[in-house]
């Protein structure tokens, strides 16, 4: 059993690109998991669960912070993605590494610390789509997704895996006051 942390935009915006997903039938992404913007990957957050606790007391001396969503891009021919701006939310994603402590093998592993690169993926061909779906994505979503938000991010949500490539959420976390 896995878990991740992310950030999830608002529920319209997040309702709004689970339907664009949807317009590629080969996109297989809405059936592993909700539209977010992961912010510590698998690495370290094992099945023993004593990296919540930790978790948990870090999120707390977190406050919030705006984020916003911007222009989309691609990851080579296989990912399409939303970009992401916001400074807070690298510092959130080093605290959250230091804080589960991770192999410096499932960092490289999972793309963490120098190699992170916040942003919401749209499609992926890992998921089904060509890589000339890809990019008709990524042209598409200019227009269908704008004008990108920005929002207040007040917590992290956990997410479980309950079968293999299944995750749903597991706990919100809020930050401090």
């Amino acid at each position: 059993m896995q878990y991740f942390i992310g950030i999830v935009p608002p529920d319209e915006y997040k309702e709004q690109i689970a339907v664009f997903r949807n317009r590629w039938v080969s996109n297989r992404l809405n059936d592993v998991v909700e539209p977010h913007i992961t912010v510590k990957a698998q690495g370290g957050l094992t099945e023993d669960m004593r990296w919540l606790d930790n978790v948990r007391e870090t999120c707390s001396s977190i406050k919030s912070f705006v984020l916003s969503m911007s222009a989309p891009a691609t990851f080579g021919n296989a990912v399409t993605f939303l970009s992401v701006e916001s400074e807070e939310v690298y510092d959130l994603h080093k605290r959250l590494v230091d804080t589960v402590s991770p192999s410096p093998e499932l960092i490289d592993r999972y793309f963490e610390l120098d190699n992170f690169h916040p942003h919401l993926t749209l499609g992926q061909t890992y998921w089904g789509m060509k890589e000339t779906e890809i990019e008709e994505m990524k042209l598409s979503a200019i227009y269908t997704l704008a004008p990108f938000p920005t929002f207040h991010v007040n917590f992290v949500r956990v997410y479980k895996e309950i079968e293999k490539n299944k995750y749903i959420p597991f706990e919100d976390i809020q930050f401090g006051r």
